[in-house]
């Protein structure tokens, strides 16, 4: 059984690679399998879902909500990364949608996908380049049948990146750069391109942002954007308000600006980030906003994998743990909009009295090293070796001024 999934702008010929290399577009194919209940092995011995909340969407019943059968969105548990599965099955008939996937050192997402007996995937996203969302993207390429890969267009020198053009390469799937003011309609779900525009190798701030319409309940999924990039959404003239927001950049106070957060009034947030990550991540800024504009919020450091059912017109909100999010870091943050801004200070204010050798440490110690985070330390390890701090100016996005905080924490050296 195939399916049609309509485009406004219908460029799926236009296949841009580094490889040079142009595919034929495929229908992707299609499962009749339901979707199943979480049983990865992150989750069994949970058993079952122990936190729930059921809401009306905001703006009540309409005529298309009506005979929707249900959706679920699955805001994965894959630690300091992000990943969200989306499937629905409509007269026997399956679709399911990927957006990012995980941290490039890991399967997580992979054995989640099995475990919830996924065999296709109609569109496979990658908001941006860096490592902890384009992680396994490769490995779902070349598991599974893809239908098409939508990439911003921004590139990146890590093997991650290299991995995953070569998977697009050798696979069946159509490939897509979506832009702002796009349009889709894949079954009754609609899909709204809210960012980028243009884009300029500026990854985070680039993110493909996307509002997901299913009947009367709306998400909006923004990567890594930038307050400075939801001010730009918001500028454009877009319908922004919805019911499940899921906070950028990992809740960062690089994202989620309160302008931004007050047009879309979500009743949901929810954002994804490891436990006791070295980021600080979700930040107390962005805690104490949403929890002032009385928004229930939601992390899968506490909470674990967090579940969104719906049927157009009611959700369900699931999750695998009970717990309660409350700013718990000492560390001192800003509202800075420059990209890991925030995460240079909060390491910068650590005492610094031992030297991390960029040219033999460990992928998790150089990411104590300001401005270094999951994408960089890749780079940096791929990029071996240094002959100098200054030399780390190799590293895409480590200037000048990047390395003079560098210098300046004292962290980072080249062993004798």
């Amino acid at each position: 059984m195939h399916k049609r999934i309509i485009l406004t702008l219908f460029s799926l010929f236009t296949f841009f690679l580094l490889s040079g290399c142009v595919q034929e577009p495929t229908e992707p194919k299609n499962t009749d399998t339901p979707p199943q209940e979480e049983t990865s092995d992150a989750s069994k011995s949970e058993g079952k879902t122990t936190d729930s909340s059921t809401q009306n969407s905001k703006d009540g019943t309409t005529e298309g909500s009506t005979n929707l059968s249900g959706l679920k969105v699955h805001y994965i548990d894959v630690g300091q990364a992000d990943s969200t599965l989306l499937q629905y099955s409509q007269d026997g008939e399956s679709t399911t949608i990927l957006i990012d996937a995980g941290n490039w050192n890991t399967n997580e997402v992979i054995n989640y996908l099995n475990a919830q007996h996924v065999s296709q995937i109609d569109i496979a996203i990658g908001t941006h380049p860096d490592a902890d969302h384009i992680g396994q993207l490769d490995k779902v390429l070349n598991k599974f049948d893809v239908g098409e890969v939508w990439l911003s267009g921004n590139t990146s020198t890590s093997q991650t990146f290299q991995r995953l053009l070569a998977a697009i390469d050798s696979s069946d799937a159509d490939y897509y750069e979506p832009r702002m003011g796009d349009e889709f309609e894949v079954g009754p779900l609609e899909i709204d391109v809210l960012y980028p525009k243009t884009i300029s190798e500026n990854d985070n701030k680039e993110s493909i942002s996307l509002k997901i319409t299913y009947g009367d309940v709306r998400f909006i999924f923004t990567g890594d954007a930038s307050k400075s990039d939801e001010l730009n959404m918001l500028q454009s003239g877009f319908d922004l308000q919805a019911d499940i927001l899921q906070l950028g950049h990992h809740g960062s106070s690089t994202s989620t600006h309160p302008t931004f957060l007050k047009e879309v009034k979500p009743s949901i947030a929810i954002y994804s980030a490891g436990v006791d990550n070295n980021y600080g991540h979700p930040h107390n800024e962005v805690v104490n906003l949403i929890q002032r504009s009385d928004i229930t919020l939601y992390g899968t450091d506490v909470h674990g994998t967090v579940i969104v059912s719906t049927d157009g017109e009611n959700y369900e909100v699931l999750t695998k743990k009970d717990g309660t999010i409350s700013p718990t870091s000492n560390k001192n943050t800003t509202n800075s909009d420059v990209d890991n801004k925030q995460d240079a200070q909060e390491k910068s204010s650590q005492p610094s009295n031992r030297c991390i050798d960029v040219n033999s440490a460990t992928f998790e110690q150089v990411q104590e090293i300001i401005h270094i985070g999951p994408a960089r330390a890749e780079d940096l390890l791929n990029l071996r070796p240094y002959t100098s701090v200054d030399d780390l100016s190799r590293i895409s996005g480590i200037g000048p001024a990047r390395i003079d905080d560098i210098k300046s924490q004292g962290l980072a050296c080249i062993g004798g």
